[in-house]
């Protein structure tokens, strides 16, 4: 049965098992005291909207929907606003619109939102001017401020992202089903971008499209009053399953099954770093019912990917798993089809999203983190074509971008370059698709889906000509 609990296991298991990028607390009372407070507060999600998207995602797995999951790369306490909140929500819905059309399927839409607060480091500590101090790890860790005393890990950061997650969780589900998410203003929204955009040509006939396909709804009586799907949306929020005593305390028993869930999220995944078949986040998620994902870097050995398969999914439930591929652009074609090929022969149900943000990743003359658009893009069309190649299905994008007009990656439609990064570079870790790269990214994607639906000729590999 899928719903079969997994073995010796409790929410506090992973604790015996080896762990990485977990914090240093100081005070390991004052830890226990707040995962005790949390471990009373309310859950942020439930057990049946979990099911719900996990019933959304193996569709995804068979080809019959396409996911987009996109948010901030670390959510931020101080950006804690409702214009954020909302900017976010929008681009995402745009994107959706625009996806939904070119791949002629449903979209299921995650955020990185209420939760991502947690960010693995490459390195423990950092030093600036010859001070050491540790890494700055998220906002629900410490701070980003390079002194002694933001940098020191604090568990009353768990509390404070609790309530912001759940004030998040809350301003969400209102535009999801208040009007806000109504295709017809959505739409509208996307001829307003497609009017300033530079590459308008490109998208003005994609987004004539959409309009004739919703005159065509309305003239046969499908119209926001009549029709909730056309006024409302599921959406749901996902984020890096990093911090675990933040995990464990939000994890509940389910009333209407017995089974474990991680109430922080709809969707928890496992990042590059802590992906260590025998390590305490595995051990962790292995428990819980949510879907899960896994990014997948070009180190990931094929052994290690069916070994946490076996042990993540061992009733090969679709739509359990997703697998994020993260490879850079320059690795994508050679790194990916060797995995494509082994989880295939294994026979696993697995979703598969590109992340073409993580593996392309450069640091500037002048020592500031950013990314290529076309880069982006370029990994994006790699990933389908690695996934033609090997009979499997490309299921969906995951990207890390913001709904405010930030200058953190270069190129896209207005070309921005190095010298434009410091207008508005406001990222705490890594460099994020502001609003219009993210629509622009959505819109040559959606041409790359609907060329390969239906034989037309593809677009360009980059952004602008």
């Amino acid at each position: 049965m899928p719903d079969a609990p997994a073995r010796d296991w409790t929410p506090d298991s992973w604790r015996s098992h080896p762990i990485r990028q977990a914090p240093a607390y100081p005070d390991a009372a004052k830890l226990a005291e707040t995962e005790m407070r949390l471990s009373r507060f309310p859950p942020l999600v439930f057990a049946g909207e979990a099911r719900r998207l996990k019933a959304a995602l193996a569709l995804a797995a068979g080809g019959r929907a396409f996911v987009l999951q996109g948010g901030d790369c670390a959510e931020s306490f101080a950006d804690f606003t409702a214009n954020v909140i909302r900017d976010s929500f929008r681009v995402l819905l745009q994107m959706a619109v625009v996806l939904t059309f070119g791949a002629g399927l449903p979209v299921v839409k995650m955020g990185r939102m209420a939760g991502q607060f947690a960010k693995p480091r490459s390195s423990d500590n950092e030093t600036v001017s010859g001070v050491t101090l540790p890494s700055y790890r998220g906002d629900m860790i410490n701070g980003p401020e390079f002194s002694a005393e933001a940098r020191a890990p604090d568990p009353a950061r768990m509390e404070f992202g609790y309530f912001q997650s759940a004030s998040t969780l809350n301003l969400l589900r209102a535009f999801a089903s208040g009007g806000y998410a109504d295709l017809h203003h959505v739409h509208r929204w996307n001829l307003d971008f497609v009017a300033r955009s530079p590459l308008a040509e490109r998208y003005r006939d994609l987004c004539q499209r959409i309009d004739e396909t919703l005159s065509f709804m309305a003239a046969c009586g499908m119209n926001s009053q009549s029709t909730p799907q056309i006024r409302e949306t599921d959406f749901y929020t996902s984020h890096e399953a990093l911090l675990l005593p933040y995990e464990q305390a939000l994890t509940r028993v389910d009333s209407t099954t017995g089974h474990w869930y991680g109430c922080s999220a709809h969707f928890l995944w496992i990042g590059d770093r802590t992906r260590q078949p025998d390590g305490a986040h595995v051990e962790f998620l292995r428990g819980v019912k949510n879907p899960i994902g896994i990014k997948v870097g070009p180190t990931t050995p094929e052994s290690d990917l069916l070994s946490m398969l076996a042990t993540l999914n061992p009733v090969n439930e679709p739509g359990r798993i997703t697998l994020i591929s993260r490879m850079g652009a320059d690795k994508v074609l050679s790194r990916l089809p060797p995995l494509l090929r082994a989880v295939r022969h294994e026979g696993a149900a697995v979703v598969w999203l590109c992340d073409p943000m993580h593996g392309n990743t450069v640091t500037t003359a002048a020592n500031v983190k950013t990314r290529s658009f076309d880069a982006i893009l370029s990994e994006v069309q790699r990933f389908f074509d690695a996934h033609v190649a090997e009979g499997t299905v490309a299921g969906g994008v995951h990207v890390e971008m913001t709904g405010r007009n930030v200058t953190e990656c270069t190129g896209g439609a207005h070309r921005l370059t190095e010298a434009d990064l410091a207008t508005a570079y406001e990222t705490n870790c890594d460099p994020r698709l502001n609003a219009e790269q993210a629509l622009e990214l959505a819109f040559l994607v959606a041409q790359e889906l609907k060329a390969r639906r239906t034989g037309e000729p593809a677009a360009p590999a980059a952004a602008a000509e």
